[in-house]
């Protein structure tokens, strides 16, 4: 076992040094840049020994990238010199919901690493005053990195800022030994091998993109192929199209890129691509939809696409990336469950088809780590078939919230009540149950868990009947949530983006009328307030999560982008 990422970098530098570690592709599906394991280690130990010059090791560095080589350049140098990465996205010129400046005050950073081309930009700057800027170019040589100590596996590898889907980013402290934990969950969990080449879209800076798409490839001595988010957002096929070119066996997304795929399918767009390679079809980072994996699945049967290769998942950043797994080509785990007994956290046979709702397995703990349901008040372990709050323990969790104490001793410090072994778990605040052979399925959030009369109602399925009601709306572009009203009553607020195609062309009231219609047929609940907004205009986080809590911020705060609302009496 490696004691760190920069004696597992050594080591492929050592045995492996000119063979590909990645490779970058340009929009259009080019190959733009690429470098060796023995180019990588030279590169990043010439900019570590820049950064020893301006930091000391336990100081933390913005990584500021778009996607690209840099970044790996960029992040490795500091697992050198021993300074702690922290992550970030771009910060969107004139953003008002960025999460930079949050970033930044709880880190407290020294310096930040940049692309040459984003040097340049002057609004970084004056964002982020009296920080040291230091550019990571890969056609800059220089002297490698004097002998420095090498990291244990107990020291902080970087800092993994969460989705802030529910409440304001926190710093998720992941160590090497956390990183090293989790990969081998992963290899083990897959059966990866050096020839598991993957293909990645997912932000560098997300900890999908980061762990899975650019820390397992090098874990395994495998070639990471690269491309942009953007590159994938407006060509979902050419990713695609990378996985046939290079052969590629592993490719994650969150639900909503498959449904982007399927979307954008064009016959004429596949020709010669042949997608039987491709043996993990990981879909995480967000809940895996039956009708989504089923799509998916019957679209690209065609182009060689094995069933058995779908790999639903449950992760999360306080967990390093990966939870739970499945054996590479076991396929997928659906369960046809009651939707009225769900209500009431009841996991029981559908009366009917009326009351059928099919949950996804998101497969089960791996090597030394365990789950548990846990009732959130009582903090009393449930059984199987019961739902309740997801608790993880395990050496892939990581030991805490950076400057965080209050929220490191909740989250990630709990015990179950009347268990007295010593062991700390980490709550996710998600709701799921397990079945009797330890399968997890994820149900949703607490926190946006949606509560009327009594009755429990999960977002994600008042989401998807909207979005089903009518072509205009868009998919995965909705939220759903609950206000109090001046009674003291909770009221339901339902928020949808429209097709750009469509929105001049629809009657609101009209569909306003069909959603809510829609809405009570099937979940038997009002839709006080219906809001349709512009496109793109959907507060959502980097990896796609819809943020709900944000969402309901704007909407009592009347600041969402409206195309038109309507309220009824």
């Amino acid at each position: 076992m490696f004691p760190s990422l920069v004696g597992l970098l050594e080591r492929r530098a050592a045995t492996q040094p000119d063979e590909r570690a990645y490779l970058f592709l340009s929009d259009h599906g080019a190959e733009e840049a690429t470098i060796t394991y023995g180019e990588l280690l030279g590169r990043a130990s010439a900019f570590a020994a820049r950064l020893v010059d301006v930091t000391g090791p336990g100081d933390r560095a913005l990584l500021v990238f778009p996607a690209g080589l840099e970044f790996i350049v960029g992040f490795f140098g500091c697992l050198i010199a021993r300074v702690i990465a922290v992550p970030m996205m771009v910060p969107r010129r004139q953003s008002a919901r960025d999460s930079s400046a949050s970033i930044v005050a709880n880190c407290m950073p020294t310096v930040a690493l940049a692309s040459p081309a984003l040097m340049v930009r002057p609004d970084l700057r004056d964002r982020f005053t009296g920080l040291e800027w230091l550019s990571v170019d890969l056609a800059r040589g220089g002297a490698p990195s004097p002998a420095l100590p090498r990291p244990g596996r107990d020291d902080v590898a970087f800092l993994q800022y969460t989705s802030g889907s529910t409440s304001d980013p926190k710093g998720v402290v992941v160590s090497h030994g956390n990183l090293l934990a989790n990969l081998e969950m992963n290899r083990i969990s897959l059966s990866n091998t050096s020839a598991s080449t993957g293909v990645n879209w997912i932000p560098h800076y997300h900890d999908m993109g980061l762990v899975f798409g650019i820390l397992t490839p090098l874990y395994l001595g495998a070639l990471g192929v690269l491309m942009s988010p953007n590159a994938f957002m407006q060509r979902p096929l050419l990713w695609l199209r990378a996985i046939s070119h290079y052969r590629a066996e592993l490719g994650a997304s969150p639900n909503f890129g498959f449904d982007l795929c399927v979307s954008r399918f064009r016959a004429e767009q596949m020709q010669g691509i042949d997608l039987s390679c491709w043996k993990v079809v990981n879909s995480g980072a967000e809940p895996v939809r039956h009708e989504t994996v089923r799509r998916f699945n019957e679209t690209f049967a065609p182009y060689g696409l094995d069933p058995r290769a779908a790999y639903p998942s449950y992760g999360m950043a306080e967990a390093t990336l990966q939870v739970t797994g499945s054996p590479r080509g076991a396929g997928h785990v659906t369960r046809a469950i009651s939707r009225a007994a769900l209500l009431k956290n009841a996991i029981r046979p559908p009366t009917d088809s009326a009351d059928s709702q099919t949950v996804v397995g998101c497969g089960r703990a791996i090597l030394d780590e365990q789950i548990a349901i846990v009732e959130a008040q009582t903090r009393r372990r449930l059984g199987a078939d019961e739902v309740g709050e997801i608790w993880v323990s395990g050496p892939n969790v990581a030991s805490g919230y950076w400057q965080n104490a209050e929220a490191t001793q909740a989250s990630l410090r709990a015990r179950i009540a009347g268990e007295d072994d010593g062991a700390d778990w980490l709550r996710s605040g998600d709701l799921g149950f397990l079945d009797e052979t330890g399968q997890l399925f994820v149900t949703g959030r607490i926190k946006e868990l949606i509560i009327i009369r009594g009755m429990n109602h999960y977002p994600q399925d008042i989401e998807r009947t909207v979005q089903a009601a009518h072509p205009a709306l868009r998919q995965n572009c909705g939220a759903a949530f609950s206000v109090v009203d001046d009674r003291g009553d909770e009221q339901l607020v339902i928020v949808q983006e429209v097709e750009r195609t469509a929105r001049n062309k629809i009657d609101p009231q009209e569909i306003a009328g069909i959603i809510r219609e829609a809405v009570t047929n099937d979940h038997e609940i009002f839709a006080r307030h219906i809001v349709l907004i512009r496109p793109q205009t959907l507060p959502k986080t980097t990896s796609g999560k819809v943020q709900r809590a944000l969402t309901r911020k704007l909407w009592l705060e009347q600041k969402l982008d409206y195309l038109t609302t309507e309220s009824a009496a």
